[in-house]
């Protein structure tokens, strides 16, 4: 596998992966989408060009089986304060999911965090995901017992189709 930090050109092919496989349907749906309870996008391409923008710091690491070849996966990394990261959209082309590149790019990111001074890693999780949650779980993420409000009424992140949804917060010491 090739990671390597996405560079702008590559964007809107990011939008794509990342909208397929958090609100992918049907056929294009892997096991990770959120389909059933938050309805359209997972991101734009205005709205990562500003996430980025906001955040010079982030990457979006991606990953590749050959140079050149199309983004199988991807995954947001950003230094949040002294030795704490954020890792956030974690995202494999859901017709992969079975190749385990998931356990493989979230390796590779927390070794880039890593490799910057990071000695934890943090995420959130839509608090109904139990499958997603146990996965991360396994990999040595522990939930914190912060919550964090869903964004509802901010359809840069989709429409939720429940009202009670919020995050969960999962760290793990690297």
């Amino acid at each position: 596998m090739i990671f390597a930090p996405a560079q702008p050109p590559e964007h809107e092919a990011l939008v794509a992966l990342v909208n397929s496989a958090y609100r992918g349907q049907g056929a294009q749906a892997g096991w990770t989408t959120e389909a059933g309870y938050i309805d359209g996008q997972r991101i734009d391409l205005a709205s990562l060009q500003a996430d980025l923008a906001a955040a010079p710091d982030a990457v979006i690491l991606t990953a590749r089986d050959d140079e050149g070849g199309p983004i199988l996966g991807s995954v947001w990394l950003e230094p949040a304060k002294p030795g704490l990261w954020y890792l956030g959209m974690l995202t494999i082309r859901p017709d992969l999911q079975d190749r385990q590149l998931g356990r493989t790019l979230l390796a590779a990111g927390e070794a880039y965090a890593r490799e910057r001074g990071a000695t934890r890693m943090q995420m959130t999780v839509v608090h109904i995901r139990d499958t997603l949650i146990a996965w991360y779980e396994r990999r040595g993420y522990a939930l914190t017992g912060e919550t964090r409000p869903f964004p509802h009424g901010d359809d840069r992140f989709g429409k939720p189709l429940r009202d009670d949804l919020s995050f969960v917060v999962m760290e793990k010491a690297l």
